[in-house]
């Protein structure tokens, strides 16, 4: 049953200045989730958003009927007793109108792969397809014994990197004693696991695991820690699910919800400076100023020094420093498209993987995600919103001149849909629609540094214990989203938001017993 009782609506003028118990930087899924736990527990919350819309690198945008996504094209773990589940049921929210996907189809250069959600049609699946060696057995056993294991001290709330002993503790509890031997992992890559099994050179194998891991974790089977590894490759058999109306739809529901709840949200409103401590903070905006009691940042961590108090700016630089050259981009393009363009498949969402021996990315591992039969929300009646992405290097999109941009974006727009055409063969013969992003699109409209989307790539270096910490020792301000643990996707946002949101209330709590004592 979901209890959560909505907080009175505040109040106030939709001018300035606003006062508030918590101030939440960025309206993406990190910040929305936290700002809904604090405002159904009785806080009163604002989120600053600066662009006209929620989402962030989950949101989305409408043209001419259609709705596209540009970033996450499905939420994860939403079902019942799933990270996204607890979220809904926290906040007092009904379960999502969402279309729980079966799994999608992985294209490789020599073969088909079904990823499907269910794990007794999955096993069975990668064995005929993949190898049924000993190797090969022995290496799943040990693979989803990982991911059953860490998904479960996910779903429990782990909380990393270690701050205290109670997280030491509290971390014990979530990953169970039994379990305690599989913390070693926590210094493997994947390319180790699959080295100790022989199967590093296993083209097919190592192709997939490739895709898979790069979307999530955003590294290569070399450098991409284990258990966050198993835990990227395995996200659809935590259950993948697309909301009436892709992401466009579901924000438009979790923010009527917030909103109930009393809280705030104002869009096109960018903070530009946070000044104050402890005895609390005041959020400057070009429309006016915001004070707050606490804050939480849900921008990137590059965003939150530029424009937080000093000492959030010197306690961040050396995670800056060492993350500098770990930022990536992605590539998107949006086509709104007839029926028949699409049509003939099972599965809504395919992954492509075009040649075993060249790098990923710009086209070589790309995903295409395509809204479900009959969802007007999506796109105008007999017609599908079609979402094509792929990773790409920040460098070779800066520097440019406008029309070496206007090339090689064209040139790109053409080669995803050329590769999509494997799937769909007819795609873009007739399109309603044809867009495209880059990451200087991302840098204008969703202000993201440099256009890098997704958070850091994942390495044994800036992960899990070394992650970018929530709270970095000023009181009252808090970091939450991609740049902090535990990193990327919606699900790692919404873990995020939950250890967030119980730190914002132990200080509330704190600072109500100071204030009783006097």
């Amino acid at each position: 049953m979901r209890t959560a009782e909505p907080t009175p609506p505040i109040p106030r003028k939709r001018g300035y200045p606003v006062h508030c118990d918590v101030a939440v930087l960025g309206g993406g899924m990190s910040g929305m989730a936290t700002a809904a736990r604090l405002q159904a527990r009785g806080l009163r919350t604002v989120v600053l958003e600066a662009h006209g819309h929620l989402g962030g690198c989950a949101g989305y945008y409408r043209r001419r009927g259609f709705s596209f996504d540009v970033g996450a094209t499905t939420l994860v773990d939403f079902q019942t007793g799933g990270v996204g589940d607890e979220l809904l049921t926290s906040i007092g929210m009904p379960v999502l109108d969402a279309e729980p996907l079966p799994g999608y189809q992985a294209w490789l250069p020599d073969r088909q792969v079904t990823l499907y959600r269910d794990a007794a049609d999955w096993h069975p699946e990668r064995l005929r397809t993949l190898g049924d060696s000993p190797s090969h057995r022995a290496f799943w056993t040990d693979f989803d014994t990982i991911a059953e294991v860490f998904w479960a001290a996910s779903q429990a709330g782990v909380r990393l990197p270690l701050r205290r002993p109670a997280d030491l503790v509290y971390n014990v509890r979530a990953l169970g004693p039994r379990n305690l031997p599989l913390a070693r992992h926590l210094y493997s890559t994947l390319g180790d696991l699959l080295r100790r099994h022989g199967l590093r050179d296993d083209a097919a194998l190592v192709g997939l695991l490739s895709m898979l891991i790069e979307d999530t974790v955003h590294s290569g089977v070399d450098q991409a820690p284990l258990i966050n590894a198993a835990l990227g490759a395995t996200i659809r058999g935590a259950g993948l699910t697309r909301a009436r109306g892709g992401m466009g739809g579901f924000w438009r529901r979790f923010t009527a919800h917030y909103r109930a709840l009393g809280g705030d949200v104002r869009t096109a409103c960018a903070a530009t400076r946070v000044t104050g401590g402890s005895d609390g903070f005041t959020v400057h905006t070009r429309r006016g100023l915001v004070h707050a009691a606490q804050v939480v940042s849900a921008l990137p961590a590059q965003t939150t020094a530029a424009l937080g108090p000093p000492q959030i700016a010197a306690r961040l630089a050396r995670y800056l420093h060492r993350d500098r050259d770990a930022q990536g981009g992605a590539l998107m393009v949006f086509l709104g498209v007839p029926d028949r363009e699409v049509a003939g498949h099972t599965f809504t969402h395919h992954q492509i993987l075009l040649d075993y021996r060249r790098p990923l990315g710009d086209g070589n591992n790309m995903f295409v995600s395509v809204s479900a039969p009959g969802d007007i929300e999506s796109a105008p009646a007999g017609h599908r919103a079609v979402m094509i992405s792929t990773h790409c290097e920040l460098g070779d999109w800066h520097g440019l001149d406008p029309g070496e941009y206007t090339v090689r974006k064209k040139e790109t727009t053409e080669r995803l849909i050329d590769a999509a055409r494997l799937v769909y063969p007819q795609l873009g013969d007739h399109p309603l629609i044809l867009e495209s992003g880059t990451p200087l699109t991302y840098q204008r409209f969703a202000f993201r540094p440099g256009g890098a989307v997704g958070g850091t790539r994942q390495t044994l270096r800036n992960t899990n214990q070394h992650a970018i910490p929530h709270s970095l020792g000023v009181r009252g301000f808090h970091l939450v989203g991609d740049s902090t643990w535990p990193g990327l996707g919606t699900v790692a946002c919404v873990i995020g938001s939950r250890i967030v949101a119980d730190a914002v209330l132990r200080s509330t709590r704190r600072a109500r017993e100071t204030r009783a004592e006097r």
